[in-house]
């Protein structure tokens, strides 16, 4: 099973998001933070966040970039869980049970879109609000040469 983690190459995105994700987080697009946004809220850092950051689930912060890799079946529920606690506080939904399934979907989702990647495939994720709401594109940027392993930490060998 495969999922993402977030990179930095330099220090950017420290400047460029208000909460910035730590190094090394699971992520995924998060693009339900901006589910209510107008083009009023596109302003300044969190106009850099709704346009190209990828959520941290550790922080809840962004990142420009991803990377892919290998997670295990406890840390996938383990971040579920995470999910459904950070829907409850944050974004008020009624219990964790309720929250449970939007939690999943929103983390299948980016299973789903990194499965069938080689490790360390970057991606990068845009969006633009449409009529219907947030439009979201993602490009898919396949490892070269180099050897991201040293941007990249692996999820748990077991």
């Amino acid at each position: 099973m495969k999922l993402a983690r977030t990179i930095r190459f330099d220090d950017s995105d420290l400047n460029v998001f208000e909460n910035t994700a730590e190094l090394d987080e699971w992520a995924l697009s998060g693009a339900f933070e901006f589910s209510n946004w107008t083009e009023a809220e596109l302003t300044g850092k969190g106009r850099q966040a709704f346009a190209n950051g990828w959520m941290g689930l550790e922080s809840f912060g962004r990142s420009t970039f991803v990377a892919v890799t290998a997670i295990s079946q406890r840390e996938y529920d383990d971040l579920i869980d995470r999910l459904s606690v950070h829907f409850v506080q944050r974004y008020g939904a009624p219990s964790l049970e309720a929250a449970r399934g939007p939690a999943v979907e929103e983390i299948e989702h980016m299973r789903q879109m990194c499965e069938d990647h080689e490790d360390n495939t970057l991606l990068i994720v845009e969006r633009e609000l449409v009529e219907s709401g947030v439009k979201e594109s993602f490009r898919v940027l396949k490892p070269q040469d180099a050897d991201l392993a040293q941007f990249a930490v692996h999820g748990e060998m077991e």
